[in-house]
């Protein structure tokens, strides 16, 4: 059996691969996701296992190289792996959300086709149904420079990744019933480095020697704080972006956000801990690793160093104070601040507002007045085989309304080429971080109060930095413009896990009439059919 799947995958390697262009190394992946008995908390847990792994095995690419990822599915319930900050260049075919992809069903397997066109940095992926990423399967991606291709800073003496978040003891079914009642999430019960408590991780360092150190937050309720014990940070890269190499104590690192920084082992020989701890919460989350000196016998000693709270301001000049490298190229050898994105005229402006109703007695979110519901065959393949009712194109509108919240499957009109300004504007007394798929876009400006079109006097129009996911501060606003060079079906969500399960979220449909190869590839030949997409051609 093992080798007649494995003849069958192949084939449809070589079927696939017909949809990527270019010559462009190829690697493969095989995963097999699993349960099992995880302990991040110190408490026995079911938890989403990838080869056996918590966290999940690392991807490891070059710019444009293509990823072959045979996914078998040996959970009871239907699976989908989405990738955070991969853009899909003409693919949201393997986006992995539910309003591309058709879930892996129970023992059966799906192969990704990805090509990570274009691209340098940090990100992470993790599983994007039925509230699956508060049980584990995730994991880091990594996608270096290629040989030819300047980078800003001299090779790191290593590269560790940092996976951290905050974690709850329940199961995530359990956490999935909660929100299905009708309530909210009670506040987490700890946080997470690379799926284990405080001092359960050590990274040994020579003295001496500069390492990079990428981290994601990967959780699903909290803004962290990153910081390393008597160590300077000097960032360099943001979601793909090189940056200007500021130097830092701490870190702020939304949820969904992945930043690089490089930290030199120049201090005297023994243990250091490394800490994150929760932002904007009125109760305090820590948890701590070692970086340890491989020329000392020593360990940590005194109590971890203290970090930032609820200080707002702080955090909003840090955001401000993140800056393109204009001079550095990024993944082509061009220099980044070749794109004058600040010299292009908008085409158009979408306001998103979030707001917390209650609907028909059941805590919901919504953007623009309208929680998102998904439908029962995904949008993209409800598009692509053109079957009515199952999803309508400016089903929210581009701009909040102030009225009464509803259920719908929504998706937003956009034109292929355009060049949007999106503003998030939030209302509430929490912090927002949301994410586009399938792009990335410049964070042009933020700030507290109302957004108002004299706002743009205080846009960064000349060295922002390109990222895939922002914050929105509490009573703030983000604004944000958005080369929609990409055709597809793309998520547009909050990064709070519970939010966007219960409807801060919708589709934005980048579309172009030219049905061309050149604009976005065909339909894969091993698409999964599902809804009222079953009995289809691919």
């Amino acid at each position: 059996m093992a080798s007649y799947s494995s003849i069958c995958c192949l084939l449809l390697v070589f079927m696939l691969v017909s949809c990527t262009r270019g010559e462009s190394p190829y690697r493969f992946f095989n995963w097999n996701v699993t349960y099992g008995d995880i302990y991040p908390l110190g408490v026995k847990q079911q938890g989403i296992l990838i080869n056996g792994q918590f966290p999940g095995p690392s991807i490891e690419a070059v710019t444009n190289d293509n990823l072959i990822i045979s996914v078998f599915n040996a959970l009871d319930e239907p699976f989908l792996i989405s990738w955070n900050g991969v853009q899909q260049r003409r693919n949201s075919w393997q986006d992995g959300v539910y309003g591309t992809n058709c879930p892996i069903p129970p023992g059966k397997n799906f192969t990704y086709v990805l090509q990570v066109k274009d691209q340098i940095g940090s990100y992470f992926y993790f599983p994007s149904l039925a509230f699956h990423k508060a049980a584990g399967g995730y994991g880091g991606i990594k996608i270096a420079s290629r040989p030819l291709i300047p980078v800003p800073f001299d090779p790191p003496a290593g590269d560790f990744t940092i996976l951290a978040g905050d974690w709850y003891k329940k199961n995530h079914t359990d956490l999935k019933a909660i929100l299905n009642s009708g309530s909210d999430l009670p506040f987490p019960d700890g946080l997470v480095i690379n799926g284990r408590g405080s001092n359960a991780n050590t990274f040994t360092v020579d003295q001496g020697k500069t390492y990079r150190f990428r981290i994601s937050n990967v959780g699903i309720s909290t803004s962290i704080n990153f910081r390393i014990q008597g160590h300077k940070m000097l960032l360099v890269e943001v979601e793909g972006t090189h940056t200007l190499q500021n130097t830092y104590d701490s870190l702020d690192i939304h949820l969904g956000q992945s930043y690089s920084v490089l930290v030199r082992a120049d201090q005297p020989p023994q243990g250091y801990y490394i800490v994150i701890s929760t932002r904007f919460t009125s109760q305090v989350l820590s948890a701590t690793s070692v970086l340890h000196y491989s020329n000392s016998a020593g360990s940590v000693s005194g109590p971890p160093p203290g970090g930032p709270t609820t200080q707002i301001d702080w955090s909003l000049e840090q955001a401000r104070s993140l800056r393109r490298n204009l001079t550095a190229s990024g993944p082509r050898p061009n220099p980044q601040g070749s794109y004058h994105y600040g010299l292009i005229n908008t085409t158009h402006t979408i306001r998103l507002q979030n707001t917390a109703p209650t609907i028909s007695g059941k805590q919901r979110y919504a953007v623009n007045s309208v929680s998102f519901i998904p439908a029962d065959t995904p949008l993209k393949l409800a598009d692509y085989f053109k079957i009515p009712g199952v999803f309508s194109v400016g089903s929210i509108p581009d701009n909040p309304t102030g009225g009464g919240a509803y259920l719908q499957t929504s998706v937003m009109a956009a034109d292929f080429r355009g060049f949007a300004e999106v503003v998030f504007e939030n209302p509430e007394d929490t912090l927002q971080s949301w994410h586009i798929d399938g792009h990335n876009f410049f964070a042009v400006g933020m700030d507290g109060g109302e957004w108002t079109p004299a706002s743009r006097l205080t846009y960064n129009l000349r060295d922002t930095i390109s990222r895939c996911t922002v914050q929105v501060y509490p009573k703030s606003w983000t604004a944000v413009y958005v080369p929609l060079d990409n055709v597809g079906m793309w998520n547009i969500r909050s990064e709070n896990w519970a939010r966007q399960y219960l409807g801060q979220q919708f589709y934005l449909r980048v579309y172009s009439s030219a049905n061309s190869w050149r604009d976005e590839y065909p339909i894969p030949s091993n698409a999964l059919l599902c809804g009222r997409a079953v009995g289809h051609r691919t």
